[in-house]
């Protein structure tokens, strides 16, 4: 007889909602354990590793700037990736095409150009090291901010913050739809994300720039970028609800905000990233969008192509499995 209860036991149990209760209850733990520990690991110490830096003019002493960039890599523990320019505007434009964060021009005495607008914590660091390295070396060293950010944004964190909001309201919305608007079709469940996602891009630059004036947005190209992020999240979900059903949440929650949020360079700029972090972040969507953001926002004439490829290519292999295999997804007429 105890034999038989176990299993009715167990049969019953399986066939309650106790169960997926149960199987939440110690999905939630987990995912909040990983959620800060993903988080802290990347962006509570940043250190920096390889910091490209570019080097213009005629040094009166070689060895007097050899040194100084060997006690900069030693109060950093970091290495100063150095970029030689045979003038200062080349040296200003690779930072403006983002290939370098610093200019270290040569002459009676150093003096460094930092750029906030590349990333402000790299800036802060370059600001913060260079006097102190420069009075261990009897040099002053003369500190520069060439890029400084916008006022209502004083550390950087807005674009992040933005990017964010629509990497998280995107699958959200899809999440919603999937509960509330359950029977619509595959052409129809796109075309509401693609409607949510240009409502939702519009409203999100609209408060920023507008609303708060915390930063002053390219506006027609920040909403595509938004727009672009919505979708691209909200297709993500989709992909992943057709392929695992109900536990798509999972497998979207650690693509996009354990791994993706954390790697994308907008809170800690990619060079203070653990490295592998650093390279993996600029190709999911997440990284995508903060990349592309900054650049529409501080380098408006140097944009490039491949955040959007990287948005656009989630997007439509995400949209591609969703219409491939409608038939498995949990929606639908």
């Amino acid at each position: 007889m105890e034999e038989r209860a176990a299993p009715s036991w167990w049969n019953t149990f399986r066939a309650s909602p106790f169960l997926p209760a149960c199987v939440l209850v110690l999905l939630i733990a987990c995912a909040a354990g990983l959620f800060a520990g993903s988080y802290t690991y990347a962006m509570a110490n940043p250190t920096p590793r390889h910091i490209p830096t570019a080097v213009t003019g005629v040094p009166i002493s070689e060895v007097k700037r050899a040194e100084f960039v060997a006690g900069m890599e030693e109060a950093l523990g970091a290495s100063l990736q150095l970029h030689h320019y045979d003038s200062f505007a080349a040296a200003e434009g690779a930072v403006e095409a983002q290939k370098v964060f610093a200019i270290l021009t040569a002459g009676a005495t150093p003096h460094l150009y930092v750029s906030s607008a590349s990333g402000a914590s790299v800036a802060q660091l370059l600001a913060e090291t260079a006097p102190m390295v420069g009075r261990s070396l009897g040099e002053p060293v003369t500190v520069s901010d060439i890029n400084p950010l916008q006022k209502g944004d004083p550390r950087g964190l807005a674009i992040f913050y933005i990017s964010l909001a629509a990497v998280i309201l995107g699958f959200v919305g899809a999440i919603q739809l999937s509960v509330h608007a359950r029977s619509l079709n595959p052409a129809e469940r796109i075309a509401f994300i693609a409607g949510y996602s240009m409502l939702g891009g519009f409203a999100i630059a609209a408060v920023v720039d507008w609303g708060l004036g915390a930063v002053d947005l390219p506006f027609a190209e920040s909403w595509l970028i938004l727009a672009l992020t919505l979708f691209t999240s909200g297709m993500v979900f989709t992909m992943f609800n057709t392929l695992v059903g109900r536990w798509a949440m999972l497998p979207t929650w650690g693509l996009m905000v354990l791994l993706g949020n954390p790697s994308s360079g907008g809170a800690v700029s990619w060079p203070l990233l653990p490295s592998l972090l650093g390279r993996i972040g600029r190709w999911l969507p997440p990284g995508a969008s903060v990349n592309a953001q900054h650049t529409a926002v501080y380098f408006g004439g140097h944009q490039h192509a491949f955040p959007f490829v990287v948005l656009a290519g989630w997007a439509a292999l995400s949209t591609a499995v969703f219409v491939v295999w409608r038939h498995r997804h949990p929606g639908g007429r």
